[in-house]
C-alpha cells in the first residue's frame, strides 16, 4: 500500500453565506507530485492555506505524516511547517533584499542560521536553478521573470522541505520559460525526494510535472487519478476543463441564476 504524505478527509470551510470547501477528500502518496486543478474560485488556493493552517477549516482532518494537524499550536506548529517548502504564484520576492537574502530569508529568519552559511546554502541552492553566484548580489527588480521564478524555486528548497506546494508556478511565463520551469521542478523535487502538491491552470504543466492529477469543483474533488487517465476520465467536467471547451457542464452551471 502506498504510505500517504497528506490526507485529506472531508474538510469544508465556509467564509459567511458562501461554501469554499464542501466535505472535500484528497490523498496526497509520499514522494509523488500530485497536481491540483480546477477553475478559479474553486477553492484550490483555499485548500492549500488550510493544510499550512493559515486558514482553519471548519470541519474535516487534515492528517501529515498520519498526524491531524488542524489544532496544532507554539512549536508543535512550527516544527510542522519546517517541513514544508514554498513557490508562491507571483514569486512573492522581497524588493528590499537581494537575490541571495531572498533565498535564505527562512534559514536566517526562521532557523536563526549564520548569514555566511545561510549565503552559502543560497548560492548552491541557486545553482540548482540554473542560475550563478554572480545573480546573487542582483535585486529583484533586475531579474526577468522567468528568474524570479526560478530564486522563488530556490528559496522553495533552501531547508530541504519534506513538502513542496507550487501556486500557479507557470502563471505569466511564455511557453518556453514555462517548460523550463516544469522541469526545474521535476528535478529539484527527485533531487530532494520530497511530496510536491501543485495547483494550476495550465494542462501542459499539469500534465508534465504530476504523478496524479485531481480535479476540484465546488470546493470538491470531482476526480482524482493517474495523470495517464487524465484524457480518459470519464468525468465530462474533467473533459471540459482540460480541453478548455466553453461549452459543457461547467458553463451551464455558471450560468444559471
Amino acid at each position: 500500500m502506498t504510505k500517504l504524505k497528506i490526507d485529506l478527509k472531508n474538510v469544508s470551510k465556509r467564509f459567511g453565506s458562501k461554501t469554499v470547501l464542501n466535505g472535500l477528500s484528497l490523498s496526497i502518496p509520499s514522494g509523488e507530485s500530485t497536481v491540483v486543478i480546477g477553475g478559479s474560485g474553486t477553492g484550490k488556493s483555499v485548500m492549500l492555506k488550510c493544510i499550512l493552517g493559515i486558514i482553519t477549516p471548519d470541519a474535516g482532518e487534515i492528517l501529515v505524516d498520519g498526524v491531524d494537524v488542524v489544532k496544532l499550536r507554539g512549536g508543535d506548529r512550527d516544527a510542522y511547517l519546517a517541513k514544508f517548502g514554498m513557490l508562491f504564484q507571483g514569486g512573492a520576492l522581497f524588493d528590499s533584499l537581494p537575490v541571495w537574502e531572498n533565498v535564505a530569508f527562512g534559514l536566517i529568519q526562521g532557523r536563526n542560521m549564520a548569514r555566511g552559511k545561510a549565503r552559502d546554502i543560497a548560492i548552491e541552492k541557486l545553482a540548482k536553478v540554473g542560475l550563478g553566484a554572480d545573480v546573487a548580489k542582483l535585486y529583484p527588480a533586475e531579474l526577468s521573470g522567468g528568474m524570479q521564478k526560478r530564486v522563488g524555486l530556490a528559496r522553495a528548497i533552501a531547508a530541504d522541505p519534506e513538502i513542496i506546494f507550487f501556486d500557479e508556478p507557470t502563471t505569466g511565463l511564455d511557453p518556453i520559460m514555462a517548460d523550463v520551469i516544469n522541469d526545474l521542478i521535476i528535478a529539484t523535487v527527485k533531487d530532494l525526494g520530497a511530496t510536491a502538491l501543485s495547483i494550476t491552470h495550465d494542462m501542459a504543466s499539469a500534465r508534465k510535472i504530476a504523478d496524479h492529477i485531481a480535479m476540484i469543483y465546488k470546493g470538491r474533488i470531482i476526480w482524482n487519478g493517474p495523470v495517464g487517465r487524465i484524457d480518459d476520465s470519464g468525468n465530462d467536467y474533467v473533459d471540459q476543463f482540460i480541453h478548455g471547451r466553453a461549452e459543457g457542464p461547467i458553463t451551464m452551471d455558471l450560468l444559471k441564476p
